[in-house]
């Protein structure tokens, strides 16, 4: 049987030593469960959990929640996206949330390999935040948006959708 967690040179050891070194702060929650937040900046966090298995360490990053709208677009371009992607995938739980998904063999559990894994968690989590945004939320960011300008409050964090939201004054109903 392939030692997953308690082994100072196992699996394990290597993500506590790849969090720490990466000042992460984390969670064992079970022998062999990580949980921890990737920092991004359009996303501003990714939580992530680690799973190492009898064979396989398994990441499952939360991306979005299920859109409110446009679903069969917004799906379609996570799967067109996931043939252009690098060691992760995007996928969906039974309740249509959005997630990065991706398995590796204990074999593979190497400080290079986690920085490669979570660098393409991080960077495709955060490159396509908001298109997910625009593409399955657009009617809830232009109410929001409307709300916010009658009412004279800050814009700033919807900044990223600017250029499309004032294009066309009117918000959706």
């Amino acid at each position: 049987m392939t030692d997953t967690g308690a082994s100072p040179t196992g699996p394990g050891a290597v993500v506590r030593a790849w969090l720490e070194a990466n000042e992460l702060e984390f969670e064992e929650t079970a022998e062999g469960v990580f949980t921890f937040a990737l920092p991004g900046e359009k996303k501003l966090q990714t939580p992530v959990r680690v799973d190492l298995g009898p064979h396989s360490l398994g990441v499952h990053a939360f991306v979005c929640r299920r859109p409110d709208e446009e679903f069969e677009r917004v799906y379609r371009w996570l799967l067109e996206r996931n043939m252009k992607m690098y060691a992760v995938a995007f996928g969906i739980d039974h309740h249509g949330d959005i997630y990065l998904d991706a398995r590796l063999p204990l074999s593979s559990v190497t400080t290079d390999d986690l920085d490669r894994l979570f660098g393409s968690v991080l960077s495709y989590a955060d490159s396509s935040f908001n298109t997910i945004l625009e593409l399955g939320f657009e009617s809830s960011i232009r109410k929001e948006w409307a709300w916010r300008i009658e009412r004279g409050e800050s814009t700033a964090n919807l900044d990223a959708f600017r250029g499309w939201l004032e294009a066309d004054p009117s918000p959706t109903e």
